[in-house]
């Protein structure tokens, strides 16, 4: 009896341990298994023997490794994303009626009362931000009002701007039959930031994080950061002068 209670317990913490490693490949992904086992506690090695049995059950996969323009000295280590069917566990159990319901408004108001109803959506939940002289800090409080939403969201400087990544979605099964969720997100945050965005991925569309790349521009001298210089006057158009 005593035997059976103690295995009952480490199928219950393997399975607690196991739910922790996915959730934070979902925001954090994709990561190594050092960096799980470091916020979780325990070691790389318990990580993976978790990270072989969520990828032999198809919800785990080894990210594509980084251009070699990326890669430091060394072979780079391992790092692991939530594959499609590993994001379709984490469903809510309103999808379908969600999704029912968008039917239903597409079929009595149109598909402008879809866009109308996805753009209160989006704007219930960023809309009130207020755009200051910092566009990188607005773009924080646009990551953090998603991930208030469910969402999951994070930002990260990349060039001359910077991407907002959502790296879970809790409406992506409706939004992979109605986009214009997407498009209203996007659109919303080209209008609270007061400049063009451009989304790069999705996860309605089997993309492992939902990417909106947000170009920086420095107010103090009026342009872009990383745009290329003015070309100089003629010297000769000068001299003209």
């Amino acid at each position: 009896m005593e035997n059976a209670t103690a295995a009952h317990a480490a199928v219950r913490t393997d399975g607690h341990t196991r739910a922790s490693v996915v959730e934070y490949i979902l925001e954090r992904g994709p990561i190594t298994a050092g960096e799980i086992g470091d916020q979780l506690g325990i070691s790389a090695a318990g990580v993976r023997r978790h990270l072989d049995a969520l990828i032999v059950s198809g919800d785990v996969e080894v990210a594509p490794a980084p251009k070699l323009a990326d890669r430091g000295r060394g072979r780079p280590a391992k790092r692991y994303q939530l594959t499609p069917s590993g994001r379709g566990q984490l469903r809510h159990g309103y999808d379908d009626l969600a999704v029912a319901v968008m039917r239903r408004l597409r079929d009595v108001g149109g598909e402008s009362a879809v866009e109308d109803f996805a753009r209160d959506r989006v704007a219930a939940m960023v809309g009130d931000i207020d755009r200051g002289d910092n566009a990188e800090r607005t773009v924080e409080q646009i990551a953090d009002a998603l991930t208030a939403a469910g969402f999951s969201a994070t930002t990260r400087r990349v060039g001359a701007g910077v991407q907002i990544c959502q790296h879970h979605c809790p409406v992506a099964h409706v939004a992979a039959e109605f986009p214009e969720l997407c498009e209203a997100e996007t659109a919303m945050f080209a209008e609270v930031l007061g400049t063009h965005v451009q989304r790069l991925a999705t996860i309605a569309n089997g993309d492992c994080a939902c990417t909106t790349h947000v170009p920086i521009v420095d107010v103090d001298n009026v342009k872009t950061v990383g745009a290329q210089p003015a070309p100089m006057a003629d010297s000769k158009q000068e001299e003209e002068r």
